[in-house]
């Protein structure tokens, strides 16, 4: 099936001088352990958002990206709006526009709704799930009526909100887990497909995403033909990238020729070498949004590294690998935090 037609580069290049520069981070309040927790009535946590969205826009941030989840509005869709609504007057009040990901390939494959449970001691994301599951996954489009009525509903409810950023439909669709479906790679840009034909059918006037995340050489004949299907469908190219400063200039420079707005929707690996000076710095100067992984130390846990799944930290890395602020509030470096309200120009 082919994708449908992205907006023309013009209207693309319209919006992105409008919207200006984005800085932001991907956010989860602190006392939630996963997008399922972030969201169900007995763990929304209101007053944990508006404090820490609070900081975000003290660092200078414009913009959050925030992972939903398709079980969410399968089991209390008016409850989810409703809550969608309440963060949604929280982050405006901060002045905070919102990247939305509808679905996400990456960590757990079964997710449950109800009680999450607590995180695994110093490891990293441990709780986070994807959506949909590995079941629904595999069925195909013939099984994915609901994530229609999921992208239509929570797409055509939003879809002139001017709070609302832009759609980032799926999250590194082919990151494999080991506990995923035989030809998850491509059943997941299956649903890529599925998912951009689903919301252009809801008509957003925010733009649609989908980032790219793998792969060596992202120069045209570099990448694999789905991705350079994918990225030829979005209005905004966006990435993900936590390697250093010259990997970084080269997927920013790869990623020209499609002649749209960039967003770096994924960085800040500081011991891949992934940080905010340079690589932030980079991005400003380019014009590229940059959206650091995490915000708060919290019950993600993302301050360890990705290795915190085979290995065992007994205290604090060093460094963090994600995240700016400690629990209180206070940044992890406090020249971070300065360089950051500098670019923002706060």
């Amino acid at each position: 099936m082919e994708l449908p037609e992205p907006w023309p580069a013009e209207r693309a290049a319209a919006w992105a001088e409008r919207a200006g520069w984005r800085l932001g981070c991907n956010f989860v309040p602190s006392t939630a352990v996963n997008q399922l927790e972030m969201w169900q009535a007995e763990t929304f946590d209101p007053v944990t958002i508006d404090r820490e969205l609070g900081w975000a826009a003290g660092l200078g941030m414009n913009s959050v990206r925030v992972f939903l989840h398709d079980l969410l509005f399968a089991n209390d869709r008016e409850g989810l709006f409703a809550r969608v609504d309440r963060y949604l007057e929280i982050a405006d009040h901060h002045g905070i526009a919102t990247l939305f990901v509808l679905f996400d390939s990456v960590w757990h494959p079964f997710p449950r709704p109800g009680p999450q449970p607590g995180p695994r001691p110093r490891v990293h994301n441990s709780r986070w799930v994807q959506g949909p599951g590995a079941a629904l996954l595999a069925l195909g489009r013939e099984g994915w009526s609901g994530l229609g009525e999921y992208i239509r509903g929570v797409i055509g409810r939003y879809r002139d909100d001017p709070r609302v950023l832009g759609w980032d439909l799926v999250n590194e669709p082919d990151n494999v887990h080991p506990l995923d479906p035989p030809r998850k790679a491509e059943l997941a840009f299956e649903l890529v497909r599925f998912a951009f034909t689903c919301a252009r059918e809801a008509g957003p006037s925010q733009p649609l995403t989908v980032g790219v995340w793998s792969g060596e050489d992202w120069r045209a004949g570099g990448l694999p033909e789905a991705w350079e299907e994918v990225l030829a469908a979005c209005d905004v190219v966006s990435f993900h990238d936590y390697g250093p400063l010259p990997q970084l200039r080269a997927r920013v420079a790869a990623l020209r020729r499609f002649g749209r707005p960039i967003w770096c929707t994924e960085m800040l690996g500081r011991g891949a070498g992934s940080t905010v000076d340079p690589c932030v710095v980079e991005l400003h100067r380019e014009g590229v949004g940059a959206f650091v992984w995490g915000l708060v130390d919290g019950r993600t846990q993302t301050k360890f590294p990705w290795d915190s799944w085979q290995r065992q930290y007994p205290e604090e890395p060093d460094p963090w690998h994600h995240d700016l602020l400690r629990a209180d509030g206070t940044p992890y470096d406090p020249a971070e935090a300065a360089l950051l309200r500098q670019l923002a120009g706060r």
